[in-house]
């Protein structure tokens, strides 16, 4: 089986003996505490759940820095984005060596994890926007992802932590959410070798199904990890429960017995284009997947990164030798008229536009909400069924 990144064991965060955990839990309750982002939090679940083992913890300034640059840490660990825990204010945790951090996402705000603090810092501006530069690819305001990077205060903390709860994640989506972990147990329990992982934040259509199947077919896959995002989206986009049931029903189907699971793992979307694809890849082959698709415009939003700048910073970014994972790259695709099936565009040079089934998501939306199927060559009836009834309920 692949190895996790650097190291021959993943390495969680989180707190599974049950006696640590119960003094930790009691322990917690009588430190300073301090309520964080929704950022941090999701970075706190993702180190909890090993899919960024081996980081111990957030990051300081210079770590960050350094990470965002030349994607190595100040002592040379490889990591594609600064894992950062950002305050407004540190008044109610001034001068104290251990904290809990508390979570903003799940009611009565229970405490998610214990940190040892190596350092409070002042991030510079200068330093705010070389990261923002750097991940983003771009300062302006208007882009999602720097917006909340920004929003959320310049006092960093940095250090170790336990991870005491998985946030809502595990509560709301309980067959779902997985940690990377529980997923190479799976893997090892279905005897898969070569694993494909596909990584989405929107229901499947039948481009998306038939792109997992190439991928498989492609490398001699034994089978398709779904993996979805749970955490925060952008406005407008389909919630997650609503992805979930879509998915389900769309691999019940119409995938082959024990070649497709569904899983799902709790992180906010950052809409870092390039680098959140090195992101994915990473904790892709921390959870097994031995390949990874990147399709075009990957984790991308707006017209802020080029249709295949996700797949060409792995040839001329990524650091050699860090990353085991090979990535599949796709082209869009899409419902071929002329060939009756799905396929890559860029395998059939020969077509015009019109000879493929291509639909706007505005036009897709538009469609569902009036109860309005899409074609069978674009999305599984079954599936058109699930998003006409969500969108129709939100009317």
């Amino acid at each position: 089986m692949i190895k996790p990144i650097g190291s021959d064991e993943l390495q969680p965060r989180f707190v599974y003996d049950p006696e640590r955990h119960h003094q930790l839990t009691q322990e917690a309750e009588s430190l300073p505490s301090v309520m964080v982002s929704s950022q941090a939090a999701a970075n706190a679940v993702m180190m909890g759940a090993s899919y960024f083992s081996p980081l111990e913890g957030f990051m300081n300034v210079a770590d960050a820095v350094s990470v965002a640059e030349t994607m190595r840490m100040t002592d040379g660990r490889f990591f594609p984005v600064p894992v950062l825990c950002l305050l407004e204010s540190d008044d109610a945790i001034r001068g104290s060596r251990r904290i809990a951090l508390r979570d903003p996402n799940v009611e009565g705000n229970p405490i998610l994890a214990v940190m040892d603090v190596e350092a409070i810092e002042e991030v510079s501006d200068e330093q705010m926007a070389l990261m923002t530069e750097k991940v983003y690819r771009t300062n302006d305001s208007e882009h999602p992802g720097v917006k909340t990077f920004n929003s959320q205060g310049r006092i960093a903390l940095s250090g170790p932590i336990q991870v005491l709860n998985f946030s809502y994640f595990q509560n709301d989506f309980p067959d779902t959410f997985r940690t990377a972990v529980e997923i190479r147990h799976e893997i090892q329990e279905r005897g898969w070798n070569k694993v494909v992982a596909f990584q989405t934040r929107n229901p499947m259509h039948r481009a998306h199904e038939e792109l997992c199947k190439m991928a498989m077919d492609a490398v001699g896959g034994d089978g398709v990890v779904v993996h979805m995002l749970l955490g925060k989206l952008k406005p407008g986009d389909i919630p997650a429960p609503v992805r979930d049931a879509a998915i389900r029903k769309m691999a019940e189907l119409y995938f082959p017995p024990n070649t497709v699971m569904i899983t799902g793992y709790g992180f906010d979307m950052l809409y870092a284009g390039p680098r959140e694809a090195v992101l994915h890849a990473y904790f892709r082959q921390n959870m097994g997947a031995t390949h990874f698709i990147v399709g075009r415009d990957h984790a991308g939003v707006g017209d802020y990164y080029g249709a295949f700048d996700a797949q060409t910073i792995f040839d001329e970014e990524v650091p050699a030798g860090v990353l085991d994972i090979e990535i599949f790259r796709a082209d869009h695709t899409a419902y071929s008229k002329k060939l009756e099936r799905v396929v890559m565009m860029c395998d059939a040079p020969d077509h015009t536009k019109e000879d493929f089934v291509l639909l706007s998501g505005t036009k897709v939306r538009e469609m569902l909400g009036r109860g309005e199927a899409p074609p069978a060559e674009f999305s599984r009836p079954e599936v058109a069924q699930i998003l006409m009834d969500y969108y129709q309920s939100i009317q």
